[in-house]
């Protein structure tokens, strides 16, 4: 018996509460970019923190960018000289990578340390968007007149 596994849809999203919404999101490319290899964390219910791991690059060589429902980062070597390499593990590639954030999620900071970039991502709900209780009373019931 096959399995069905969503862990696809859910690599390239934040903020997203129900499936259908990553299933509008989704991009058949037909091929899935690991460079450089990341991972998205719930910190809290409405926090976010993508971290993604991007050795040899420098803060003046990333770029974080929010456009509309985006999230584009993109690094690349400003400085790049040929080297003799007996053995090369560490990629030195440019890279873009894509993520599809959900409505009223906004990006509150991006720290570089360690070779490890750190983007927190916050979900703020407007006034009128959140939940709330309405008092029951009783008594005797008011008509307007």
């Amino acid at each position: 018996m096959r399995t069905l596994d969503l862990v696809p849809l859910f690599r390239g999203s934040v903020g997203f509460d129900r499936i259908p919404s990553l299933f509008d999101s989704i991009q058949s490319s037909g091929k899935h970019e690991s460079f450089p290899p990341y991972n998205i964390e719930l910190v809290e219910e409405d926090k976010y923190v993508i971290s993604m791991a991007v050795a040899g690059f420098k803060t003046d060589e990333i770029d974080v960018t929010s456009e509309q429902n985006n999230l584009v980062i993109t690094g690349t070597h400003k400085n790049k000289t040929e080297k003799s390499y007996l053995y090369q593990g560490i990629a030195e590639r440019n890279f873009v990578r894509r993520f599809e954030i959900a409505d009223f999620v906004k990006i509150t900071s991006a720290n570089l340390q360690d070779g490890i970039l750190t983007i927190t991502l916050l979900r703020e709900l407007p006034e009128a968007m959140k939940s709330r209780k309405i008092e029951v009373q009783s008594g005797k019931l008011i008509a307007n007149n």
